[in-house]
């Protein structure tokens, strides 16, 4: 028992030897904090300065540098958004694909395949779509009226017919 005991307070006296007391560590960390806070402080002046801030006192050589280093960020900064710009581009005519695919497949299914092909053949060639091939492929009416109701049925007479 008495050997456990000594033991037990030989090994307490050297873990205590092999810590740096307290009061040590608590003037490291008081040391690092100051540290830290003035790190803080520069930054803050940085970035005030990045922001326009504070340049009053700035020398000529500061200014430069800082213009420098502001030309480089925005050129950072440009490539970026030109890079984002291209990839939902990219997307988009991936949807536009995806769509056209739908498109011809639902035209397919529903018989209206050749009409739509002869009114986009129109289109990309710069013309304009016919009334006649629009009401094949519509049921819309796009005549204006002028008048009461029950003349609308009434056809007008063509200049021929006059």
């Amino acid at each position: 028992m008495h050997e456990t005991i000594e033991r037990y307070q030989q090994y307490t006296k050297e873990i205590q030897a092999n810590n740096p007391p307290a009061e040590h560590n608590m003037q490291h960390l008081k040391h690092e904090a100051a540290t830290m806070m003035k790190k803080i402080e520069q930054l803050e002046a940085s970035k005030r300065k990045l922001l326009g801030e504070n340049l009053g006192n700035c020398s000529i050589e500061e200014l430069q540098q800082l213009e420098q280093q502001l030309e480089r960020s925005v050129s950072i900064i440009r490539a970026r958004k030109m890079q984002v710009y291209k990839q939902q581009i990219e997307q988009l005519k991936e949807k536009g694909r995806a769509l056209a695919a739908e498109n011809a497949m639902l035209s397919e299914k529903f018989g209206v395949h050749g009409q739509l092909q002869r009114a986009g053949s129109n289109e990309e060639r710069g013309g304009v779509v016919g009334s006649a091939e629009i009401s094949e492929i519509s049921d819309v009416e796009t005549e204006l009226f002028i008048g009461p109701p029950e003349t609308r049925n009434k056809r007008p007479p063509s200049r021929n017919e006059m």
